[in-house]
């Protein structure tokens, strides 16, 4: 017994017991020391109490706070300066509210890094993954949906919760056009009119309706059985929609939708990218330039942006015999889970590239100039863009957060 308390009582390696550190030591005697020491010691602490150092949410960066600058003075002595590392990624810790280094950390503290905008407000209402935000034509009522099941309305102005609209299943889209908001569930969409505060149910889709567009009066469903499902809107009141086509081609789900220049553009897990005639509804191309799930698509003046969890984002346009070509490709260090675009304060382009690390950057275009960077602890997967420099993102862990652009653009008249 006097053996076994003897080594307890051995301190190893001159190392601060972690658990001491949080307040929460139980061990008497302990064998780590309980007061600080230098941050030398990280790689022992995380080796004897069972934890990894402290590190940044993408673990890229090892841990080291401080970087000692040994420099001469004129009598011959040493100077030793102290300088904190600088960091780029968001400290895991810091996110859960215990990281113990404060502003020693070398890691950031915050959920955005960049000029021009600010974060206003959160709205953590919802239980699990945001998967869709719109904001509602000519008013200031924010709609957004939840894989939790819910639908919840918020006032822009005052953000109070209006309403919550539960439909017992998960809500997997969400959009709006004109007084239409339409909710993408499992094989059905719910066409909600706000003027009349009536409700339809759109049959046909098979699976999780994934992501939805609307262009020439036609609304189009991108379904888990890789069918892209057409209604057009008509005049029958108590039918006022009318199924159209089914497009069919995708071998796996369709994950996103966009329209231009006349035609609709699909992404699938397939890794392809589909172009329909909007007049025709048939494919007069199929892309396949990406190594894994098309996960996002943007028509932005002549171009098209595409996504993919192969880390990649391709700029096309279109050649003049009609074949679209693939122009440039920025990379990034993740996968990319959504791809969104709206002008700055100034008016400049910007793209949000939200990755799989957790994190979106932002590009102003065409340079891919990096403009700021958001956190969150989940993917952002959704976004919306609001009035008087607003715009909103969405995460997997069901929280909203509302951003504003610091400057709006000066209004001129001609």
């Amino acid at each position: 017994m006097d053996v076994k308390f003897s080594r307890m009582d051995k301190k190893i390696g001159g190392t601060t017991c972690v658990y001491w550190r949080a307040g929460r030591c139980n061990r008497n005697p302990c064998k780590f020391l309980h007061r600080e020491t230098s941050s030398l010691h990280v790689n022992a602490r995380s080796k004897y109490c069972g934890k990894k150092s402290h590190s940044s949410s993408n673990n890229t960066s090892k841990y080291n706070p401080k970087k000692k600058l040994v420099r001469k003075r004129g009598d011959g002595t040493n100077v030793v300066k102290v300088s904190k590392k600088s960091s780029t990624s968001i400290c895991k810790y810091w996110t859960n509210n215990n990281c113990v280094y404060g502003e020693q950390c070398p890691h950031l503290h915050s959920w955005f890094q960049g000029d021009g905008f600010s974060t206003l407000k959160k709205l953590h209402q919802h239980k699990k993954a945001i998967t869709g935000i719109t904001l509602l034509a000519g008013t200031n009522k924010l709609y957004y949906g939840s894989t939790d099941g819910t639908v919840r309305i918020w006032d822009c102005h005052t953000g109070q919760c209006l309403k919550v609209l539960n439909f017992g299943t998960q809500v997997n889209s969400l959009i709006s056009e004109g007084p239409w908001v339409f909710v993408g569930l499992n094989n059905v969409i719910k066409a909600l009119n706000t003027k009349t505060n009536l409700e339809f149910t759109l049959d046909g889709p098979k699976g999780r309706i994934l992501h939805m567009t609307v262009g020439n009066n036609i609304l189009f469903a991108g379904a888990e059985d890789g069918v892209i499902t057409a209604w057009r809107e008509s005049s029958e009141v108590k039918s006022p929609f009318e199924l159209v086509a089914s497009l069919t081609g995708h071998t796996k789900s369709v994950v996103c939708l966009t329209i231009g220049r006349k035609m609709l553009y699909s992404g699938s897990m397939d890794q392809s990218i589909k172009v329909w005639d909007m007049d025709t509804l048939q494919c007069t191309m199929t892309l396949n330039e990406h190594n894994d799930v098309v996960t996002s698509l943007i028509c932005w003046d002549e171009f098209l942006l595409s996504s993919s969890s192969d880390g990649t984002i391709k700029i096309w346009a279109c050649m003049e015999e009609g074949t679209l070509t693939v122009l440039y490709t920025h990379i990034e260090q993740s996968g990319i889970v959504s791809l969104f675009g709206m002008p700055n304060a100034k008016g400049k382009p910007i793209l949000f590239s939200s990755c799989k690390d957790n994190s979106v950057r932002m590009y102003e275009l065409p340079s891919f100039s990096e403009r700021g960077l958001l956190y969150a602890k989940k993917d952002i997967a959704s976004f919306e863009l609001g009035h008087d420099g607003l715009f909103f993102t969405g995460d997997d862990t069901g929280l909203l957060r509302v951003w504003k652009w610091n400057e709006l653009p000066k209004m001129t008249s001609d």
